[in-house]
């Protein structure tokens, strides 16, 4: 969630995680990539710069893909493949953490003959490209995917809003569709424009983009309120908002009250939880779940103790939704266990556990899980897949309970936090063949931002959050490159067809939607 988007709280609260531990490391890269590495070409072949932007080759902290990851291999086979797929060109390479890093790129550039920029998106919120993009030189902007996924989307969305004339983009798995927008660099050596350049890649990756697939869905018994009892039941619900040592009455959002909780409060029930009931939980788990990988027996019982310390706290304030600050308060000592587990074990059961105390979401998902009668949205961090015509929701919770309490149970697997390889999470491997809805309410603009589509698989890349939903998008998946600037990463997925009774519910708030593919 971005910063603008969230309700009052500290400036480190009101970023998106990534943008914070982003932030952080890069300042801890400052000294490892405190100047760019450049490579110079000969000077016989048009010149393609390509800038890695990221934190260090090595990674230095938690941030997507993961804590650790090693990037030199990645950027060694980019290269190559570029160099071998695109001969006619001269490719440099550089590194760029940030602005500064960038600017310096472009200043060493000013005696070359440069044709273009390739900047790939390693991790998530470097703000390198768009420093690139006031050269006025073509620029090709990458995502790599699992890695720099949130600023991608952030960032082109702002390029699209904009209409930056010299700014193309391509966030393909496939390495030919890279290489297919890389040759349209060939049209401006023979004088075409940046904005001929940037049509040329669009239309390179419309046609590269496969045609829509099978739509048609499973049949899922989804019965729903009415619009008025959501909105009474809204007004009836309490969302407790754990994110500094602040306690009391936070305002309301969706008409849905607010109470700000301490980490305090939230530490202390969980280290007065049974400790027998921990165990049980822990051995429920053990059960259950069909993989437990680097997630020690204290980790579990741990955390089990932290989902009997929500429920605790949820019980004493008489809420029945909660989202905590995770990262924030596990890094600074707070708390001391991740939330992951109890946000699985509250959302199977119709209560809401919501991740990085975003508001917002937790709000859209108080909505929606009263209206659809229990259940359980999916928090996410999405990514956009041309090459498989996909989106996927990725985060490290979920329910293994898509239809409800009540409903079918998917299989499961506890793992580590992905990005720092701590603590436990949910691997869930949700049902294909249904539909999907995602959404989000924003109450400063009185919209609810709506896009549907089909779940396709789940996708195993051990990088970036456990939990990766893949759907074929219902509509546009061009038009849902256009939106991530102004609602920030995070989106809200349910099973099922909800496309009547959301537009409904928003009629009876007075909202309109916003379709977003």
């Amino acid at each position: 969630m971005q910063t603008p988007l969230t309700p009052s709280g500290c400036a480190c609260c009101r970023m998106n995680r990534r943008q914070f531990l982003g932030k952080c490391a890069c300042a801890t890269a400052a000294g490892v990539l405190a100047a760019p590495r450049i490579t110079h070409a000969a000077q016989d072949k048009p010149q393609i710069r390509i800038i890695y932007s990221l934190h260090a080759e090595t990674q230095p902290g938690p941030d997507w893909p993961n804590v650790g990851f090693d990037f030199k291999p990645v950027m060694r086979k980019f290269t190559a493949l570029l160099k071998d797929k695109c001969p006619d060109f001269d490719f440099l390479t550089s590194m760029a953490t940030g602005p500064e890093q960038a600017q310096k790129i472009l200043d060493e550039d000013k005696s070359k003959n440069i044709t273009g920029y390739i900047v790939y998106q390693l991790n998530c919120w470097n703000r390198v490209v768009q420093t690139i993009a006031t050269s006025g030189k073509p620029v090709l902007y990458a995502d790599f995917q699992f890695g720099g996924s949130g600023g991608f989307l952030v960032y082109t969305a702002a390029f699209i809003r904009s209409n930056a004339p010299n700014v193309a983009f391509v966030a393909s798995s496939n390495f030919d569709d890279l290489v297919a927008a890389a040759w349209c660099f060939r049209m401006v050596v023979k004088g075409a424009s940046p904005a001929d350049f940037r049509t040329a890649v669009q239309k390179a990756r419309i046609a590269s983009t496969p045609k829509p697939g099978r739509l048609d869905c499973k049949t899922d018994m989804l019965t729903t309120i009415s619009p008025k009892e959501c909105v009474r039941r809204m007004e009836q619900s309490r969302i407790l908002a754990v994110r500094s040592q602040e306690s009391g009455p936070a305002g309301t959002l969706l008409g849905i009250p607010v109470e700000n909780v301490s980490f305090a409060e939230v530490n202390e029930a969980w280290k007065n939880a049974d400790k027998d009931k921990a165990a049980d939980i822990a051995d429920r788990w053990q059960k259950e779940a069909q993989l437990i990988e680097g997630v020690t027996r204290e980790t579990l019982e741990n955390s089990a103790a932290m989902y009997l310390g929500q429920k605790a706290v949820l019980e004493k304030h008489n809420a029945n939704a909660i989202s905590i600050n995770c990262l924030g308060g596990f890094y600074g000592g707070h708390i001391h266990a991740y939330p992951c587990l109890g946000f699985h074990e509250l959302n199977n059961q119709g209560l809401i556990g919501a991740c990085e105390c975003d508001l917002r979401s937790t709000a859209t998902m108080v909505a929606v899980t009263h209206l659809t009668r229990g259940r359980p949205g999916m928090i996410s961090d999405p990514v956009i897949d041309t090459a498989k015509r996909a989106i996927i929701y990725a985060h490290c919770v979920a329910s293994n309970r898509p239809f409800g309490p009540k409903g079918h149970q998917n299989p499961f697997q506890i793992l580590t936090h992905s990005e720092d390889r701590q603590g436990a999470s949910v691997r869930s491997i949700l049902p294909e063949g249904y539909m999907t809805t995602t959404i989000e309410f924003e109450q400063s603009r009185k919209q609810l931002l709506f896009h549907q589509g089909k779940a396709i698989g789940n996708d195993p890349d051990d990088r970036a959050c456990r939990t990766k939903l893949v759907a074929e998008p219902i509509g546009d998946i061009e038009k849902l490159f256009g939106q991530w600037d102004q609602w920030g990463w995070h989106r809200v997925t349910y099973y099922g067809d909800l496309k009547e009774p959301l537009f409904a519910l928003a009629d009876e708030m007075g909202y309109k939607v916003l379709q977003e593919a």
